[in-house]
């Protein structure tokens, strides 16, 4: 099952306080990013936020943070419930959080051409 439309629709309404905010199809499902960083999936309509120390214990107020994979044999990530998406407030500062943590990409070194 994929990701209907409107599910990346509601969640990019919801986190349009974040800066650079924006989502990208992949396979029929969607990766969203933050300041250019991967910074959460949504799978099934499920949003699962990257797994960051700050992001856990952020989600962990009040109570235990759920952790999910959004496909079989990916890493843990957080997973937020549905209630947790209509709080525009709450999603944005889980987002910047994770953005705050999740590092920069590795930058790939070029290859010589060898003779």
């Amino acid at each position: 099952m994929s990701t209907d439309q409107s599910t990346i629709d509601y969640i990019l309404d919801q986190l349009s306080g974040v800066e650079n905010v924006s989502a990208r199809k992949m396979f029929g499902e969607y990766t969203v990013y933050a300041s250019g960083l991967v910074v959460a999936l949504v799978c099934d309509d499920t949003l699962f936020v990257k797994l960051t120390e700050a992001g856990v214990l952020f989600v962990g107020e009040g109570a235990d943070a759920k952790i999910g994979q959004p496909f079989p044999g990916a890493k843990p990530w957080l997973l937020i419930d549905d209630d947790r998406i209509e709080d525009r407030e709450w999603l944005r500062q889980l987002i910047e959080f994770t953005v705050e943590q999740v590092p920069l990409p590795r930058v790939k070194k070029k290859k010589s051409m060898q003779k």
